[in-house]
């Protein structure tokens, strides 16, 4: 309870980032945008070439086969379905990260005392595209291997690859920031992210959890209203319900994006932000 406390603390003091910069809420919503796009993109595709699920369980079985007789046992079709999942985790990372960049760098702006506009967020990310884009592909790369992992092991392998994804998560939580205010490469930033997260691995993941779960209990007046109106047969209440869960997605999105920027400058600087108290900052990045 006191972690899930001082998480609150840290996302009310996120909100008053927000609250002076309300645009912030356009970048989770581009990237939202663009995701849908990317989707759209590749289902045409998917649907027409290939019957994608046949090819996915095939590809499992295929490796698995493979890597007990020590023989290859893709077929086309299965490096196909590869490639064309590659490519989408890489487009759909892409999107993600630009907007995030680009919200983190007006967060890191207003923080240090500027006023940004979406047009500084967005003139940010771009510079930093080739970084960006690289990133994207490492990070596709990580996790369509997990997703490969996950698909073809029983429970033990599952949980295993679910810790891995953590791990990692973790130690990518400051790659983004460090992309934008420190030009660094995908490999320098995520050297330089695992490096400041070190000694602090518990607590992020705690925080992290935090955060989710905070949100999903703001969520539940939004589901309510969904499920209360498709049992009354009231359009009104399922598209109200469907307006605040978006929004409070937007939000959750946002907020995460400050407080990603707020800890990062609190870790290079050793100052806290302005809107932010040391303590609340020191308590998310505690060692074990």
């Amino acid at each position: 309870m006191g972690k899930f406390s001082r998480t609150f603390s840290l996302m009310r003091a996120s909100w008053d980032v927000l609250k002076q910069d309300k645009e912030l809420l356009l970048f989770p919503l581009f990237s939202a945008v663009g995701c849908v796009l990317v989707l759209a993109s590749f289902a045409g595709p998917i649907l027409a070439l290939t019957d994608w699920q046949a090819a996915s369980d095939s590809l499992a079985a295929g490796t698995a086969e493979a890597l007990g007789s020590g023989e290859s046992g893709v077929s086309a079709e299965q490096a196909v379905y590869t490639l064309g999942l590659f490519l989408f985790y890489c487009c759909n990372y892409f999107v993600m990260i630009f907007f995030n960049a680009g919200l983190v760098a007006c967060a890191e702006i207003r923080m240090e005392g500027g006023d940004p506009t979406v047009g500084d967020g967005l003139r940010a990310a771009w510079s930093r595209l080739p970084a960006i884009l690289g990133w994207a592909v490492v990070a596709a790369t990580v996790g369509l291997v997990l997703r490969m992992i996950e698909e073809r092991s029983n429970i033990v392998g599952k949980i295993v690859a679910g810790l891995l994804g953590m791990a990692w998560s973790l130690t990518s939580f400051l790659v983004v920031p460090i992309l934008v205010v420190e030009n660094e490469g995908p490999i320098g930033a995520l050297r330089r992210s695992a490096s400041m997260l070190k000694k602090t691995w518990g607590e992020q993941i705690i925080g992290n959890f935090s955060f989710g779960l905070i949100f999903m209990l703001l969520s539940l007046p939004a589901v309510f209203l969904i499920v209360a109106g498709v049992v009354a047969g009231s359009a009104t209440l399922v598209v109200l319900g469907v307006l605040a869960a978006i929004l409070i997605a937007l939000a959750q999105s946002a907020l995460q994006g400050i407080f990603q920027a707020a800890l990062y400058l609190y870790m290079r600087d050793g100052v806290a932000p302005d809107g932010f108290e040391a303590t609340e900052l020191q308590s998310a990045i505690a060692h074990r």
